[in-house]
């Protein structure tokens, strides 16, 4: 008697998950607009810490000079 062969199904992760029900609920060009929106909160939230950086840097060599 041979056994009834298993197969192992990967559980998806969270995100794997909400992308699958983001598909489900929305059209491709509404993911898309909003995959993109996200880019640009990311990018700008990295320029802004490039920013502060920047303006730490000049400060530091403007209080070094004067000394």
């Amino acid at each position: 008697m041979q056994a009834t062969p298993v197969r192992a199904t990967a559980i998806p992760s969270f995100t794997n998950a909400l992308r699958a029900v983001e598909s489900l609920l929305m059209s491709g060009g509404q993911r898309t607009a909003r995959r993109n929106a996200w880019t640009s909160v990311l990018e700008d939230r990295r320029r802004a810490k490039d920013r502060v950086e920047a303006q730490r840097v000049l400060e530091e060599a403007v209080t070094s000079q004067r000394l």
